[in-house]
């Protein structure tokens, strides 16, 4: 593996701390079954001064020509017919970094990136979030009720996440079939009305998520208080969980570039899948390891009860 400073390998899972963009094109190819990850969001955060660093750009512009050195190599080593699922947002601009308050169209960019590589706009979910919690985060102008009182032509909604799929061109040679055996997601909002199946199937199925329940996080559950160590945007569990029931089979191999502290590979050995997760952060990287290996145990548990 070229450029690798650190590995941790199971028979589960393999975690590699170092540049996914070389990393990746060491991997086989059509050898990963399913991709899931956050990209970094462009320059909206900094999550550290390596030039290697995708987040750690000048503009949106630099962060694309970086990012277009992935996606190739993203589905290269991917199966034919198969999926790969990115969690992004558009992003907020700035007066003071992009001369005007609006917002990027970030999820639109990355779409035509993945198209013009090759790749099939294959479906997506917008996932809601908390317009009120935003506000008390970020300080939003376009969110503030004096400024609707004000003038309200600088008001705005919030900024929902979306989990944008991507299908590989091809015939898939072993088909993800079955039946859906659980729901993920708020219970309050889930009753059973027919075939358990269907009635998951048709939540899942919605092309707005309300019921994800947003605290749901590996971050929350592995209650990290160090502030380098808290993962500025956590990936809930219940949104890793549905991807990984819809389009994954047990034992399937599930990719991450940019693994973070481990959520997706979290997810992936409790619902029986193996794991190759990649990060640069090495606070990030080490969290990931500890945290696989709590998922490595809490599997063995489930498998031995």
């Amino acid at each position: 593996m070229g450029n690798v400073i650190m590995q941790d390998i199971t028979d589960q899972w393999a975690l590699y701390h170092g540049d996914c963009i070389d990393i990746v094109a060491d991997l086989a190819g059509e050898s990963v079954h399913y991709s899931l990850f956050s990209p970094p969001f462009a320059s909206l955060y900094t999550y550290s001064d390596s030039p290697r660093d995708l987040g750690n750009c000048k503009s949106n512009d630099d962060f694309y020509k970086h990012f277009n050195f992935l996606i190739p190599e993203l589905l290269r080593v991917t199966k034919p017919g198969r999926c790969l699922s990115f969690h992004c947002m558009n992003l907020p601009t700035s007066l003071t970094r992009d001369g005007v308050i609006g917002l990027h169209d970030f999820r639109g960019a990355m779409i035509k990136m993945f198209v013009d590589a090759g790749w099939i706009y294959h479906s997506e979910v917008c996932i809601w979030k908390d317009p009120v919690v935003a506000m008390q985060r970020t300080k939003s102008l376009g969110l503030l009720h004096k400024q609707l009182v004000k003038d309200s032509c600088m008001s705005r909604q919030g900024v929902p996440d979306y989990l944008v799929t991507m299908r590989k061109p091809g015939v898939n040679p072993e088909p993800v079939a079955g039946e859906l055996t659980y729901f993920s997601g708020e219970p309050s909002t889930f009753k059973q009305t027919a075939k358990l199946s269907i009635d998951v199937w048709q939540r899942y199925a919605s092309p707005i998520w309300t019921d994800i329940r947003q605290g749901n996080t590996l971050q929350k559950m592995s209650a990290r208080e160090n502030k380098d160590e808290r993962h500025i945007c956590p990936l809930q569990l219940d949104v890793i969980e549905r991807a990984l029931q819809l389009w994954t089979n047990e034992d399937d191999i599930v990719l991450s570039p940019f693994m973070g502290i481990g959520s997706e590979g979290y997810q992936a050995v409790l619902l029986g899948r193996r794991f190759i997760g990649i990060e640069l952060k090495k606070s990030y990287y080490d969290c990931a390891v500890n945290n696989m290996a709590m998922a490595e145990s809490k599997s063995k548990e489930v498998r031995l009860f």
